[in-house]
């Protein structure tokens, strides 16, 4: 048995920021070789961010991204860190192309480099148009441990560099990620790493980002996993966190089935083990969060980061009085603290008295700031003079909304968050450059019944810490209403959103057409209504600001589709 102190660095690193990566690998190196690690892993594309999307494509930056790299190793070593095995993601470019890589530091040196193989090319990836896969596969000794580098993607398809790992003789792998959060996910990365270390007795370090990336989350849960596949330790998600952890590693002769041909590359850096050396306790694996929960946490996160990371100091949203901006304005103070979030109630000729005193309410028990601007008058110059009626004089009122949020957006220098949710956006339920205008849109991926569930949570949260709950309890129980004609509820022109989301989970999510829905049970006059209005509000969610990704299929990100199209989906009975 060979002995090992390894540190997972889970931090959150800034796209596009090299030396402020550099800054990041420096000082949570120092960290670790404080708490005695050997080897210290930090996630994929660390030192450039992840993802990067077209800055790939640009020599200059990879030259910025391996130029920095070998200065990092210098100053790893200048700062005391020099003996410690420092695993870095960053990007690489050769005389073929850009790289998804990862390097191996040590004693000021990049003593190995790996080439990502698997590029996935699904769902938010597009690494098939940025990067060449590689084919090489260093194995590097250390105090006598053969350990190897996979980068994400290369333990989720098999066979692949990872199996190879462990037929060539390594004792430890080491994974590092950029994998983004998504809901109902359940723990299948620990299932993996897990299921990886007990087929092949050979223990495996996953280290993830964590922090917000435009629309993307990254939620960190890295872990440790030992050969008998048991999880060692685990970090908390949505926080950064070094995991430290004693390993005692066991010879791997090899010679198993690699399922595929690669370029091993061996460096010995050190034959000799570590002297017996007295072993730290293991950490406590972080507790699993409940649903809403994690989806709460991504949520902060990503309206933390979006706000932090482009420079704002302020956000600012309307208060409708209604559940959607509540939740919102909650989120905010959470991200940001409440003298960070204004609020604006903006009263129309149709706005109920209990709408502005739930606004009112809010305000107060979050603590934000909160100013009243009616638009009964910025209404009425529009609709008389232009004579508007009907959906032209109630989508006005909306969109006088958005020119006040705009203006003192301009005046302040306030972010502009839009409230609207993934069922409003899916059939179309929101105005353009009215209640759509903004820079942010924190729940534009959370279905309306979640949002629901997630106001009730946040609320019994408060509780239990015995703080004020922060959404008024009427925002929560009264009927949803955009309220822009006397007595309107949102179920005049929808299905209750228990039936829409149910429907919207089967078309948006599951890519089940109008047949299928209709076989789940589903009617088919409302799955027709449903699919009908879902295509034809394309053109609106283009033109929505980005948002958060929660679920498995978000719009934009994920679920990519023509706006200009001829194609209809068939009925049932194949009309």
């Amino acid at each position: 048995m060979a002995q090992l102190r390894i540190a997972l660095a889970q931090v959150n690193a800034q796209v596009g920021d090299v030396t402020g990566n550099a800054e990041l690998v420096l000082d949570w190196s120092r960290r670790a070789v404080a708490a005695g690690a050997h080897l210290v892993a930090f996630p994929e594309m660390v030192l450039t961010g992840y993802p990067v999307e077209d800055l790939a494509l640009r020599s200059s930056f990879a030259a910025r991204s391996r130029g920095e790299l070998d200065r990092l190793a210098v100053r790893l070593r200048e700062a005391g860190c020099g003996e410690a095995l420092v695993v870095v993601g960053y990007l690489d470019r050769d005389e073929e192309g850009p790289r998804n890589a990862a390097a191996l530091l040590h004693g000021g040196e990049v003593v190995a480099r790996y080439a990502k193989h698997h590029l996935p090319n699904y769902g938010v990836f597009d690494e098939f148009r940025y990067f060449l896969p590689g084919r090489r596969l260093p194995v590097v000794r250390f105090h006598g441990v053969d350990l190897g580098v996979v980068i994400c993607e290369d333990i989720w398809q098999r066979p692949g560099p990872a199996d190879a790992l462990a037929a060539e003789g390594a004792d430890l792998v080491v994974c590092v990620n950029g994998s983004p959060y998504e809901r109902a996910k359940g723990d299948a990365r620990g299932d993996l790493v897990s299921g990886y270390a007990s087929r092949t007795g050979v223990p495996m370090a996953y280290v993830n980002l964590v922090g917000g990336q435009d629309e993307l989350v990254f939620d960190g849960d890295s872990l440790v996993c030992g050969g008998d596949g048991a999880v060692l330790a685990r970090s908390p998600r949505f926080e950064e966190d070094l995991l430290v952890v004693d390993l005692d590693l066991a010879s791997n002769p090899g010679g198993g089935p690699d399922g595929e041909g690669f370029e091993v590359v061996r460096r010995v850096i050190g034959d000799d083990p570590l002297p017996p050396y007295p072993a730290a306790a293991a950490p406590t694996p972080a507790a699993p969060l409940s649903e809403s929960a994690e989806v709460w946490g991504a949520l902060v996160t990503g309206l933390r980061d979006y706000v932090e990371k482009n420079g704002f100091r302020t956000v600012l949203m309307g208060l409708s009085g209604g559940i959607d901006s509540a939740v919102c304005a909650a989120l905010a103070v959470d991200a940001l603290g409440a003298d960070r979030v204004h609020g604006v109630s903006m009263p129309s000729r149709y706005s109920s008295g209990h709408s502005r005193d739930d606004a009112a309410d809010l305000a107060e028990r979050t603590g934000l700031h909160y100013s009243s601007q009616p638009i009964v008058d910025s209404v009425a110059v529009f609709v008389d003079q232009l004579g508007l009626t009907g959906l032209a004089e109630e989508n006005v009122q909306a969109r006088c909304r958005g020119v006040t949020l705009m203006g003192l957006s301009n005046q302040d220098g306030h972010l502009v968050l839009a409230t609207g949710n993934k069922s409003e956006l899916a059939v179309g339920f929101s105005t353009i450059y009215g209640d759509a205008v903004g820079g942010f849109a924190p729940i534009k991926d959370v279905p309306k019944t979640m949002v629901r569930r997630l106001a009730l949570w946040r609320n019994e949260e408060a509780e239990r810490r015995g703080e004020t709950p922060p959404i008024p309890p009427n925002s929560i129980s009264k009927p949803p209403s955009a309220e822009l004609r006397p007595g309107q509820v949102d179920t005049d022109s929808l299905p209750d959103y228990e039936l829409l989301d149910a429907v919207l989970e089967g078309y948006i999510e599951g890519d089940r057409g109008l047949a299928e829905l209709v076989a789940d049970g589903f009617d088919a006059e409302l799955v027709e209504r449903v699919v009908r209005l879902v295509d034809r509000a394309e053109y609106k969610r283009r033109q929505y600001p980005p948002g958060t990704k929660t679920t498995f299929r978000a719009f934009g990100r994920d679920r990519r589709l023509p706006i200009t199209s001829g194609w209809r989906e068939p009925l049932p009975n194949g009309s």
